[in-house]
């Protein structure tokens, strides 16, 4: 059963979907409080989010923005300005698929399955990377440890999930900028010493402490023996 978080403040129309999405099985709610959107995001973890584009206070774009800080779970946009501005800007803001109103709850029922199984039934896909009693989750680019979920951004997940698959294997800062830059226009070589930083304060709120060990002049290792691991004071490159 997945969890939909339905983001529409026409109302009739926020319960139509949710009561089509339980219809198929999966579980549905909708916002009620616009201003507070991030802390039902929070509080519900959904693995899809149904976005509208017009809403009050804030637009689906600064809330699908503001929700790609921290996760990459599924958000398909649902607008009735579905002219192709709207649509690229949809998709540049991070949404996964774009619905115009009016549509069939039919039609929308079956491009949520599509993009559903393209994030979560990908066979062969690993779904979780561990390390130290650490769950990275490859579907919706969180951290768990000890119960707690943290939140990362796109370049910690994308940094972290780089050393979790080559855990004991030295990653140079070439290899982290090239996968930082899959998908950004351009990298300063000094958003990754920020980058990581950030990561490493995280982790080590959590307990994570020494995580990853830096090697100077070379780049970045989780390492397999824990008696081994020595992070170098500061964190210079």
């Amino acid at each position: 059963m997945y969890r939909i978080m339905i983001v529409e403040d026409d109302l009739a129309m926020a319960r139509a979907i949710q009561k089509e999405m339980k219809a198929w099985g999966n579980d549905a709610e909708y916002v009620e409080d616009f201003r507070n959107v991030l802390t039902m995001f929070a509080q519900y973890d959904p693995h899809l989010v149904l976005m509208d584009i017009t809403l009050p206070f804030y637009n689906g774009y600064y809330w699908c923005t503001e929700i790609r800080k921290t996760s990459g779970v599924p958000v398909i946009f649902i607008s009735s300005a579905a002219d192709n501005m709207n649509i690229i800007m949809a998709m540049n803001m991070g949404g996964d698929d774009f619905i115009a109103k009016p549509f069939d709850l039919s039609v929308l029922t079956a491009k949520i399955q599509a993009v559903l199984r393209r994030a979560y039934d990908m066979p062969g896909k690993v779904p979780v990377l561990e390390h130290r009693g650490a769950l990275l989750n490859l579907y919706d680019t969180t951290l768990t440890y000890n119960g707690e979920k943290i939140g990362l951004t796109k370049n910690e997940f994308r940094i972290l999930q780089t050393l979790m698959e080559n855990k004991g294997r030295l990653v140079s800062r070439d290899t982290l900028m090239t996968r930082l830059w899959e998908t950004d226009s351009y990298i300063e070589e000094n958003t990754l010493t920020v980058n990581i930083a950030r990561l490493r304060k995280k982790l080590e709120k959590s307990g994570l402490k020494d995580f990853i060990t830096t090697k100077v002049g070379e780049g970045y290792i989780i390492e397999t023996d824990q008696a081994a691991a020595r992070t170098d004071p500061g964190e210079s490159r």
